[in-house]
């Protein structure tokens, strides 16, 4: 007799192959933060050190909870919010889970934005009009006031829908195939070209070489945010793609290879930001500024700009499309499961609804000054400090607190040997949950260091 429990209630037998899981899940951890928040803040807390402690934060913290998530998501074989019952948690666990839906559609209402902003400098770059007036702030600043971004919101919307709409196998999957090798080659691409700039020495220095004196409890703090948010945790992503993962396949060699590939995203995009901006005098700063400011000023002194510029937004673009379309799939995954729609009026529905929150967060750049500050921030800000510094904590201590006190079968869904759980289950216990705390804690800023 067949076991249902093999079949993902969101998507019958509809699942991902071995390499199709793996890479779909690190297109979900390659994101915009990587690109425009690590380098800067391993530059700021001590180079190489830094990098070094968020590697040690990525092992003792990152990987046990990417690892929870998935076998949860295989256990359960439901949405996010359902896993953890279906999995054998107590009743609230479901109420909790919701939090691991909710969390993903804010965050996707924003980030499509911002996707939209990289495809739309990216077809200025190639175009070169991008370059054609030199005041690169206040081209930002007159295309983020206006109403094209809400045009290429829409793009970057569809493409997603569409993506996620051709189901598991047939759109995520493929979708990834395609795009991550890409992703690759414009990764070391741009690489070779940021390390062989006028300059770039200074750069790459200041990236790897460590400085141990700037290490402290705040960059500790700032190191285990970085690693838990760049996998992609506690917003319900992993548990998802984890009922779509096959039974057979063997959980722990998947969760090390999502693991290193985010590590090494957030090497090499430290290799391209640093030494282009050491080559040009520009000061890395995190955030858009960064990005849609100081970089083109950089491609526009330098030789065939106008196509390494492309390639950058193209890179970014890539980046951003495959988190959204894993953003996506969280809350689609859970309308099929909890309404039992199918997957083609999901997707739409909530694609719509995704387009209709996000118009506060687009139109607060200046069109609508009554977004633009509330108490401090603009409405994108709020959803961005609400989700990083709120949700995404709470959920993932739900995943550690559930998997170290609540489940039994974690060993056996995550195919884990004996010895292993017991480190896995300690580190889930008495570790992870702790430190998660701890990020709460300092993001929303009830506690810091002097």
């Amino acid at each position: 007799m067949k076991s249902t429990q093999n079949i993902p209630a969101t998507g019958k037998n509809d699942r991902f192959s071995s390499a199709g899981f793996i890479l779909a899940a690190i297109g979900s951890s390659v994101g915009l933060g990587n690109m425009w928040k690590f380098p800067y803040i391993t530059g700021e807390n001590g180079g190489a050190a830094f990098f070094l402690l968020f590697i040690i934060c990525l092992i003792v913290v990152g990987l046990p909870v990417l690892l929870a998530e998935l076998a949860i998501g295989r256990a359960g074989r439901g949405s996010a919010a359902t896993s953890f019952v279906k999995a054998g948690g107590p009743k609230a666990f479901g109420r909790l889970g919701l939090l691991q839906v909710i969390a993903p559609f804010l965050i996707l209402t924003f980030y499509v934005i911002v996707a939209g902003w990289t495809l739309h400098y990216a077809v200025m770059s190639f175009s070169g009009s991008l370059y054609s007036n030199t005041d690169f702030g206040g081209q930002f600043s007159s295309f983020t006031e206006g109403y094209m971004p809400i045009v290429w919101q829409v793009v970057a919307i569809a493409i997603t829908a569409w993506v996620v709409a051709k189901g598991i196998s047939g759109g995520i999957e493929k979708f990834n195939k395609v795009l991550i090798p890409g992703l690759i080659i414009l990764l070391v691409v741009l690489m070779i070209r940021a390390v062989t700039l006028p300059g770039a020495g200074e750069g790459v220095s200041f990236f790897l070489n460590p400085d141990f004196s700037k290490l402290s409890p705040e960059a500790a703090l700032v190191a285990l945010g970085h690693a838990f948010f760049s996998l992609s945790l506690g917003m319900g992503i992993l548990l998802t793609y984890g009922a779509y993962v096959d039974k057979r396949q063997s959980l722990g060699p998947a969760t090390l290879a999502i693991g290193a590939g985010d590590l090494i995203y957030a090497f090499i995009a430290g290799l391209i930001i640093f030494p282009t901006t050491a080559s040009f005098g520009i000061e890395p700063d995190s955030g858009p500024s960064l990005v849609f400011i100081a970089l083109p000023a950089a491609f526009s002194a330098m030789p065939l700009g106008a196509f390494f510029g492309g390639l950058f937004f193209v890179l970014l673009a890539i980046a951003a499309l495959t988190s959204s379309v894993s953003l996506l799939e969280v809350p689609t995954s859970y309308v099929m499961d909890r309404w039992g729609w199918g997957r083609t009026k999901s997707v739409m529905i909530i694609g719509a609804l995704v387009m209709l929150v996000g118009l506060p967060s687009a139109l607060s750049f200046g069109i609508l000054p009554g977004l633009t500050n509330i108490g401090g921030k603009s409405f994108f800000d709020w959803l961005d400090f609400i989700t990083a510094n709120i949700l995404l904590p709470v959920g993932g201590l739900i995943t550690t607190i559930f998997a170290g006190y609540f489940w039994k079968r974690a060993a056996d869904a995550a195919g884990l040997k004996a010895g292993w759980f017991r480190v896995w289950l300690f580190m889930l216990r008495y570790i992870a949950p702790v430190l998660v705390l701890l990020v709460l804690l300092h993001t929303t800023g009830l506690i810091k260091f002097e």
